[in-house]
């Protein structure tokens, strides 16, 4: 029983689920608020992409705030400025001030990821790190579906929904401040090593760059295609959840599928799929709401499948040593696509129909199963690595969450000082009251994924 990741960190998935619930309730909050009040769809696709850029440029505060004061008390400072950000939406009624405010909470979301999958990374044994991903990630899916279904049975645009994410910000930092785990260990970050992976990996990185794109534009303008198609406050956030929903439920079935078949054939059958299975949402038909729910089921059972499909389809051509680094560098570029689709597709869906959101991902989808061919793949080890279940990335940081990576190489590691904690995983109460030694400015993991 004490094996079970459930057990282990229940701290660290509550406090995932009642923030992602807060998350992914003000993404498509805020879609749906400004679509209502008839803002242009490239505007409410810039909220997104200052969201993500956030979350990009986050990466090195992060390192910075956790370095200076440690990882409970950057995830308490970090909560309460994610609050008081949320807050301000009550009091200010600015487009611009609220694109920077976006920004803002994407910095400090970041610094709450890297807390939360350092921590988990480092405390996780080799035997359970797999389980404890996927309970991390099933955390992840979950606290997204109850933010989107708050909004379902509570459709109204006022500023009440502005006051629950506050509170489940708030509500964030109860689980964490309570824990009696010891903080997780330094860990230095890998170097990009941006032209050695190039060279190795250029179908990886493009497709991971184009994943970015898709999914980043999901969570920022879905809520918004499905209310220009007339769907209504409710509805329109059922759709998000019931695409959501399909990504959890097919993890394992495609994970299985990686590890049995062909994986570059896979994913060009799945995008290929997807791109199919959209098109009656691409607006030229005129869909019943059972209709277009049945397929954002469809294409949510292939978008959130990509990401997995394209960590493991790298490592397959990387050596053991050098996957903690590409980890970090297909986040960086994961979160660069993020950051890029969301406008970029806007401006599209202003300019066109709202159903331009999913003939653009209907063509990246197409890119992606152009720029994969099968017949130049060479597996750097001989065999294609274990696929790894994986929604989605929140955040840039994830990468020696990896359950692939047993263990961190050895010039990676810092040593925590000696009384960082007992060995029996409570805190000494000797340092209840004292700082935490700092850690390595590059302190966790290199994560994007909302």
């Amino acid at each position: 029983m004490t094996n079970n990741p459930i057990y282990t960190f229940p701290a660290i998935y509550l406090a995932t689920m009642l923030m992602l619930a807060g998350s992914g309730l003000f993404t498509t909050y805020l879609g749906l608020r400004l679509t209502a009040d008839g803002v242009s769809e490239m505007i409410i696709g810039s909220l997104t992409t200052a969201y993500y850029a956030g979350l990009v440029v986050g990466a090195k505060i992060a390192h910075r705030l956790i370095a200076n004061f440690g990882h409970i008390r950057s995830y308490v400072a970090c909560a309460g400025l994610a609050t008081i950000a949320t807050l301000a939406y009550v009091m200010i009624d600015n487009l611009t001030v609220w694109i920077a405010l976006r920004f803002v909470l994407g910095i400090v979301m970041m610094n709450q990821y890297t807390v939360l999958e350092s921590w988990l990374n480092e405390q996780a044994e080799n035997n359970q790190r797999g389980l404890a991903f996927a309970g991390y990630m099933i955390a992840t899916d979950l606290g997204l579906m109850l933010g989107q279904g708050y909004l379902q049975q509570v459709p109204i645009l006022d500023y009440k929904p502005l006051i629950m994410i506050a509170m489940l910000f708030a509500a964030c930092l109860i689980p964490i401040a309570m824990t009696r785990r010891v903080h997780p260990a330094k860990i230095a970050a890998a170097p990009l090593e941006i032209g050695f992976f190039w060279s190795k990996v250029p179908q990886a990185l493009a497709m991971i760059f184009l994943v970015g794109i898709m999914v980043g534009s999901f969570y920022g303008l879905s809520a918004v295609y499905a209310s220009k198609m007339g769907l209504d406050t409710s509805n329109a956030s059922l759709f998000v959840m019931v695409c959501i929903a399909a990504g959890f439920l097919s993890q394992w079935p495609m994970g299985w599928l990686s590890d049995h078949f062909n994986r570059p054939k896979l994913i060009r059958i799945n995008a290929l799929l997807f791109a199919v299975c959209v098109i009656p949402l691409w607006g030229f038909f005129d869909l019943s709401t059972t209709l277009m729910m049945s397929c954002g089921f469809l294409g949510g059972i292939f978008l959130f499948t990509f990401y997995p499909l394209a960590i493991a389809f790298a490592n397959d051509n990387v050596e053991q040593s050098k996957r903690v680094a590409l980890s970090a560098l297909l986040l960086a570029t994961y979160g660069i696509g993020a950051s890029i689709g969301p406008m970029l597709i806007g401006v599209l869906m202003e300019y066109f129909k709202p159903g331009a959101y999913y003939i653009a991902s209907s063509i990246v989808a197409t890119l992606i199963a152009i720029c994969v061919r099968p017949n130049k793949v060479k597996y750097a080890e001989g065999e294609p690595v274990q696929h790894v279940v994986v929604t989605r990335t929140v955040s840039t940081m994830g990468a020696t969450l990896d359950p692939r990576i047993d263990e961190v190489p050895e010039e990676l590691v810092v040593e925590a000082p000696a009384n960082i904690g007992r060995s029996d995983g409570a805190e000494d109460p000797s340092n209840n009251d004292k700082e935490s030694a700092p850690p390595h400015e590059g302190d966790s993991s290199s994560e994007p994924k909302q």
